[in-house]
C-alpha cells in the first residue's frame, strides 16, 4: 500500500501540478469522511503520515473505562491491556482502524469529496499561476476546434482562443506550434479558462520585446500601436538614447528583425515611424508610407487636421478602403482629412486657416495688429490705464512722447520703460508713400490748436471721407464711401452721440467748426469724453479741399 500510495502522490503532482502537502491534506479529509460516515462522526479520527510521506494510517483515539458506553470512543480495559500491558483506566489508546472496513457508501462519498477538492485546488492552484501572466506571451499546441474556437493544450490545462481573437489571415492545423497573449483568466462552474489571442496590440508589443533588444531594454519604447488584424499594424516609436535610432532598431540590419515580426505576423503589413511631439511632424509620419507635403490644424478644440499630399501619394496616404487614414487617426488621436493641393485650393475655409496655409508655403506677410491690448507682454494693468485715457490704438501709443507717457499719473517710469521697450521690438512703422502730382489730404486737428481760434474757411462745404489713406488713388478707382453722421464714426459712444445730438450737433460738418472750448460747453461731456471725441476725429476724419475749377 504503501508504494501505491506514494506512486499516486507522484502522479497527482505531476498531472495536476498540485503541491505534495495540498494532496495529503486531500488524503487526510477523504478518510475522516469515511469515517465519520461510518462511525457518526470524526472527532477521535487521527490521521498520521509517515515520515517519508509514502504510508498512512488512520486511528481511533478511545479511552479506557471499566464498563463501554460508547464502543466508537470508549475501550474496556481488559481490550486494552491486550494492545498495550501497561495501560491503566482514564488513559487514551489510538487503535488502528482498517479503512478496507468501511462499508461501500462512505467510500464513494469520500471519495466523491476528494475529488471534488482535488478539482478546486487544481483550479485555485492554476488560476494564481496564470493570473500574474495576464498580458504575456504563452505557446501551447492546436488540440481542437470548436463552433470556430480554437482550444490550445498549454501543458497543465487549456486555453481556448475565442474566433474574435484569431487574425484572419491565420489557418491552423492539429499539432501546430501556436504564439498567443494571455488575455483573461478567470474561474467557472466547468473549470479555470484561459482566453488567449493573437489580435490584441500587446501580442504585437510582446513579439518587438522578444524580437528586438533595444526594445526589451526601454532603450527603444514604443508610445503607441494601432492595428487592423491580419491587414495592417502601425507602430510608433521614440529613443531614449539619441545615438540610437528607433525605428531603425526595429526594422534591424538589412529588415532582418521585421522580417521575423511579419512571419510570425502571417504577412501583416507594418509600419514603423517615429514619434514626434509636434503634432504636425507625427500626424506626416502617422500617414506613412505616403509622403506628406504639409499638414494644417483646422480646430485644435475638435483635434481636426488636414493633410496636403501630391496628387500621386492620395491613394497611398488614404489606403486600401480607407486603412491607412483610418489607422493613422487612431494613432495621431486626431480626425485627419487627406487632400491634394489643387482640392484644397477649392475648398471654402476660414480666413484664418487660408492664413495657416498659406504661411506653411511661406507666401503669406506677417498678421498686422492695431490695438494695444494685442501686443505681446503688454501687462492688462497698463492696457486698462491707457484705455480710460482713451488710448486703445497702437498707432496713437506711437505718437505720443515720453513726457506725454509720465504725465499719465498711473503709469511709472519702468512702465513708460516697458512700453518704449515692446513697441520697438513689435511693432514696425511703415511710411506710405505719396506721389508727387497726388493731393495730400490734411487731417483736420480740432483741439489741437488754441481752443479760442476759429477754423479757415469755416463757410465752405467740405468734403468729409472715412479712411485711414494719405493719398488718393488713381482716378479710375472707385470713391471712398463718404460719411456725414457723427453716429457713422467709428468707436463713438451712444451717450456722446445722445447728448451732441441734444446740442443739435448731429452732422460731422457741425462737428468740426466747433472748438474744444465749445465742445466742453455742452452739457453732460466730460473732459475725457471731449478728447476721445477729438482723437475719434484725428484718425477717423479727412478734409479733401475741393478744387475751384472743378465742375460737378
Amino acid at each position: 500500500m504503501s508504494a501505491q500510495l506514494a506512486e499516486a502522490i507522484r502522479q497527482l503532482v505531476s498531472d495536476k501540478g498540485i503541491s505534495e502537502e495540498l494532496i495529503m491534506t486531500t488524503i487526510e479529509e477523504f478518510l475522516l469522511a469515511a469515517y465519520k460516515r461510518t462511525f457518526g462522526h470524526d472527532d477521535n479520527a487521527v490521521v498520521r503520515f509517515s515520515d517519508d510521506g509514502q504510508d498512512v494510517t488512520l486511528y481511533a483515539q478511545k479511552e479506557i473505562v471499566d464498563e463501554v458506553m460508547d464502543p466508537a470512543t470508549e475501550i474496556a480495559l481488559s481490550d486494552a491491556l491486550e494492545l498495550n500491558d501497561e495501560c491503566e483506566i482514564g488513559d487514551e489508546l489510538l487503535i488502528e482502524v482498517d479503512p478496507s472496513q468501511f462499508d461501500r457508501v462512505a467510500v464513494q462519498s469520500a471519495k466523491q469529496k476528494a475529488r471534488q477538492t482535488l478539482r478546486e485546488i487544481q483550479k485555485d492552484t492554476l488560476y494564481s499561476e496564470y493570473k500574474d501572466k495576464v498580458g504575456e506571451m504563452i505557446i501551447g499546441y492546436y488540440q481542437r476546434e470548436r463552433n470556430g474556437n480554437i482550444f490550445v493544450d498549454l501543458g497543465k490545462t487549456e486555453g481556448m482562443m475565442p474566433k474574435r481573437y484569431q487574425s484572419p489571415r491565420e489557418v491552423y492545423r492539429p499539432n501546430d506550434r501556436i504564439k498567443a497573449l494571455i488575455y483573461e483568466v478567470s474561474k467557472t462552474p466547468t473549470g479555470l479558462q484561459i482566453i488567449l489571442s493573437r489580435t490584441h496590440t500587446d501580442f504585437v508589443r510582446r513579439i518587438f520585446e522578444l524580437e528586438v533588444p533595444e526594445v526589451y531594454d526601454k532603450t527603444v519604447e514604443i508610445f503607441k500601436i494601432v492595428r487592423e488584424p491580419g491587414y495592417r499594424t502601425k507602430i510608433a516609436v521614440y529613443s531614449n538614447r539619441e545615438d540610437v535610432d528607433p525605428v531603425g532598431a526595429c526594422v534591424g540590419m538589412k529588415g532582418v528583425r521585421i522580417q521575423s515580426i511579419v512571419r510570425e505576423l502571417e504577412g501583416e503589413k507594418i509600419d514603423i515611424l517615429k514619434y514626434d511631439v509636434d503634432t504636425r511632424s507625427f500626424i506626416k509620419n502617422a500617414l506613412s508610407p505616403a509622403e506628406v507635403s504639409s499638414v494644417v490644424i483646422l480646430d485644435e478644440s475638435k483635434r481636426q487636421a488636414l493633410a496636403i499630399v501630391p496628387e500621386t501619394q492620395l491613394s497611398l496616404a488614404i489606403g486600401k478602403q480607407g486603412l491607412n487614414v483610418r489607422l493613422a487617426n487612431r494613432l495621431a488621436d486626431w480626425n485627419i482629412d487627406v487632400k491634394t493641393e489643387e482640392q484644397f485650393g477649392e475648398m471654402d475655409i476660414a480666413a484664418d486657416t487660408k492664413r495657416a496655409v498659406s504661411a506653411l508655403f511661406g507666401d503669406v506677410e506677417d498678421e498686422e495688429i492695431t490695438r494695444l491690448a494685442e501686443l505681446p507682454e503688454i501687462p492688462p494693468r497698463i492696457v486698462d490705464i491707457l484705455e480710460r485715457r482713451g488710448i486703445e490704438l497702437i498707432e496713437t501709443l506711437v505718437g505720443m512722447s515720453d513726457e506725454d507717457l509720465r504725465s499719465i499719473d498711473e503709469l511709472s517710469s519702468e512702465d513708460v520703460s516697458m512700453l518704449n521697450r515692446i513697441i520697438a521690438e513689435s511693432v514696425e512703422i511703415i511710411e506710405d508713400e505719396v506721389e508727387e502730382d497726388v493731393p495730400i489730404e490734411v487731417p483736420n486737428a480740432i483741439g489741437a490748436a488754441d481752443d479760442t481760434a476759429e477754423p479757415d474757411d469755416a463757410d465752405e462745404d467740405p468734403s468729409i471721407v472715412a479712411g485711414q489713406e494719405s493719398a488718393y488713388e488713381d482716378e479710375d478707382e472707385d470713391e471712398e464711401e463718404e460719411i456725414t453722421l457723427i453716429s457713422e464714426l467709428p468707436d463713438v459712444p451712444e451717450n456722446v452721440v445722445s447728448r451732441l445730438s441734444d446740442a443739435g450737433v448731429t452732422e460731422v460738418v457741425e462737428l468740426l467748426q466747433m472748438t474744444g472750448k465749445q465742445l466742453k460747453a455742452i452739457e453732460g461731456l466730460s473732459d475725457e469724453e471731449v478728447e476721445l471725441i477729438q482723437e475719434i476725429v484725428r484718425e477717423s476724419v479727412e478734409i479733401i479741399e475741393e478744387d475751384e475749377d472743378d465742375d460737378f
